[in-house]
């Protein structure tokens, strides 16, 4: 990260961050506040609200030197131990609505303590860190709806009604950050990879974020933008339709989050086992914890074990890398496979229907295969206990199952079904078939470790071609829940899919209808290799909850192909 920085501007600038905390909801209550976002978008455009995810302000933006940042997790993590006991189990909301706002008020009794939170909070960053920090001391409230057309006033009501504010929710305190220089400018989204065909063109790649300074717009050519990007900080023009708009809230930083966890809620303790012990440490259970530690206490702790649904997108495909020509790129003149570049997978596995098939079925990238490892190493490092592993019947899937048991050290333990229900909407399937995946004899010669035994629940020859939406939906909901029921045993049931896998297999499990096909492709096309998505079963309300994933997210930058020779002995005779 700090490489793309090589020719920033602002790189030894002293400019600190600006920082603020909030209190973030979590669960169904969370679930509930974005499928109104979503619809009250849908139904009255975007509003101010629309730029920040759902919060509560304890204390707004603050600068603090970099330096002094350490001090600030410090603080933050005590103040929270010390406010564990005092936080309630719920937090009291009211619906309170206006000509140009909509949203819910924290109950007096609640706000109180919350107040009295972010006040301790504010005293010992301002006293240990040289801060200068001010807790809210307003009405505290949740937004819903912020500068809205007033005659959309009356839908935005109708559609907050159906939020019951008394949803599951576990509420995390936490530290966010935000680059000072920015924060009056529009921040887009790059749609499109953009090479710059001049010097005073800016090179973005999809994904990339753009700050435009409004101000600076008046005298640009038409279709094009000035920006700054947020990757390089370096500054330029590019074409506006390459992108789109962007929240506000998309290039925050989350620093440090603690969950506050009501002990009868998450833990069972017995009278004589005052501690819980939390990765070699003893905590009291009803202390906070980050939400990542509060995940794998959960799922290393066998006696309070429960059913987990961890639905992952499978690693970096070959083509992705190098183009749909990636075959050829590999194939010598008498038709054998030879390595074009060290992404390229080093060998390629038998198949007896021939290796041009690969073209439709791609394999993983010799970068794919280490981010499914690293994520399999890093679920073991918080103790996530699979008893499962599902997998699309596409060699990617197939081979990211593997690596993330072999990362996880349970490939000789777990096998992989394969579900060929699980395979992505066949609408974008570029061939218009469905590909012929190698059987599941080809894999277990391939060394796969493949459930031979297991039958699968959509026979393959069930797939439709260019499948409508409505029929997708319909396939995911239904392989899901039995998959579900197939699978009784406490622990995690992983499942490697696709980048329309994540919602359209955790939505009707969690009780939420399936997205508009409208929006689903933009959806997707944001999800990145090995993005996942994480379900708690709650046995005892009888309904499963969406939480953060055990694991952390996996970034990386890109790494063009290198040609010594044009770039090093360019320009000798």
């Amino acid at each position: 990260m700090l490489h793309s920085h090589c020719n920033d501007p602002s790189l030894d600038d002293p400019i600190p961050q600006e920082y603020a905390l909030y209190l973030c909801p979590t669960g169904h209550l969370f679930n509930c506040l974005q499928e109104f976002r979503k619809e009250s978008k849908r139904q009255c455009g975007k509003n101010r609200a629309h730029e920040i995810f759902p919060h509560i302000t304890l204390c707004d933006f603050f600068t603090c030197e970099d330096q002094k940042v350490e001090l600030l997790y410090d603080i933050l993590k005590r103040i929270c131990n010390s406010f564990a006991q005092k936080f309630p189990p719920t937090i009291s909301l009211s619906l309170h609505s206006s000509t140009s706002y909509l949203g819910f008020f924290v109950g007096d009794s609640h706000a109180n303590i919350l107040k009295e939170f972010a006040a301790a909070f504010s005293s010992e960053a301002s006293a240990l860190a040289d801060c200068h920090v001010k807790p809210c001391l307003k009405q505290l409230h949740l937004t819903l709806a912020h500068k809205f057309c007033p005659h959309h006033q009356k839908t935005l009501e109708q559609l907050a009604k159906c939020i019951n504010p008394e949803e599951t929710c576990l509420w995390v305190a936490a530290l966010y950050s935000r680059d000072m220089r920015f924060v009056h400018y529009q921040t887009l989204r790059a749609v499109f990879q953009y090479k710059p065909q001049n010097i005073d063109e800016l090179m973005i790649n999809a994904g990339d974020f753009i700050y435009v300074n409004p101000t600076q717009q008046s005298e640009v050519s038409e279709g094009w933008v000035i920006g700054t990007s947020h990757q390089s900080g370096c500054q330029g023009f590019i074409p506006e339709n390459y992108t789109e708009r962007a929240n506000e809230s998309d290039t925050w930083v989350k620093h440090r989050e603690y969950a506050f966890v009501p002990a009868s809620k998450f833990f069972t303790q017995s009278t004589n086992e005052p501690n819980v012990k939390l990765n070699g440490e003893v905590r009291n259970p009803v202390m906070s914890r980050s939400v990542t530690d509060v995940l794998s206490l959960q799922l290393s702790q066998n006696t309070n074990l429960r059913r987990g649904m961890l639905v992952m997108r499978h690693g970096e495909r070959v083509d992705q890398v190098f183009g749909k020509s990636w075959l050829q790129q590999c194939l010598t003149a008498d038709g054998k496979y030879d390595r074009a570049d060290l992404n390229f997978p080093s060998t390629l596995p038998k198949r007896k229907d021939g290796i041009k098939h690969f073209e439709h079925d791609p394999p993983l990238s010799s970068c794919g295969v280490f981010q499914s490892r690293l994520i399999g190493e890093a679920l073991l490092d918080q103790e996530v206990i699979v008893s499962y592993m599902y997998s699309s019947p596409a060699l990617r899937c197939i081979q990211t199952a593997q690596h993330v048991l072999q990362g996880l050290k349970l490939d000789q333990k777990v096998k992989i079904r394969v579900e060929p229900g699980l395979f992505e909407w066949t609408k974008w399937e570029a061939s218009r078939v469905i590909p012929n995946f190698m059987t599941l004899t080809e894999l277990t010669e391939a060394s796969y470790n493949i459930d031979t035994s297991y039958r699968e629940n959509i026979p393959l020859s069930s797939l439709v071609p260019s499948e409508s939406y409505e029929e997708y939906v319909s396939r995911s909901s239904a392989v899901i829940k039995e998959i579900v029921t197939a699978c009784p045993s406490k622990g995690v049931i992983l499942i490697v899919g696709h980048g329309s896998s994540l919602a359209s297999f955790t939505r009707p499990l969690i009780g939420l209808p399936a997205r508009d096909s409208s929006d689903f492709a933009n959806v997707v096309r944001k999800i990145p290799s090995l993005g996942m998505c994480f379900c708690e079963e709650l046995k005892e309300e009888k309904k499963w909850l969406m939480v953060n994933p055990p694991v952390k997210t996996l970034t990386h930058g890109a790494n063009a192909a290198f040609n010594w020779r044009n770039s090093i002995m360019e320009g000798l005779s």
